[in-house]
């Protein structure tokens, strides 16, 4: 994994409607940077399996979570 992958954020799923299957209306996901998957809209999603998972950026709203939370919600730890 290289240096970009390793910088979480983290984003609420506002609109799970294209994809019921795999995303909760208004829960908290960790996200990995891909600037290659941004510059085409997109944003990369860790789920429950600790998977990644491409999905379209506006599905999302980032939030800024306090560091010791952010420690708990985050698949790093």
């Amino acid at each position: 994994m290289n240096a970009e992958k390793k910088k979480h954020s983290f984003v609420v799923c506002v609109d799970n409607s294209e994809y019921p299957a795999s995303l909760e209306k208004r829960k908290v996901y960790e996200t990995l940077s891909d600037t290659q998957a941004e510059r085409h809209g997109q944003i990369r999603v860790i789920d429950e399996s600790g998977d990644d998972y491409l999905y379209p950026r506006h599905l999302f709203f980032p939030i800024h979570l306090p560091e010791a939370v952010g420690k708990i919600f985050s698949h790093a730890s």
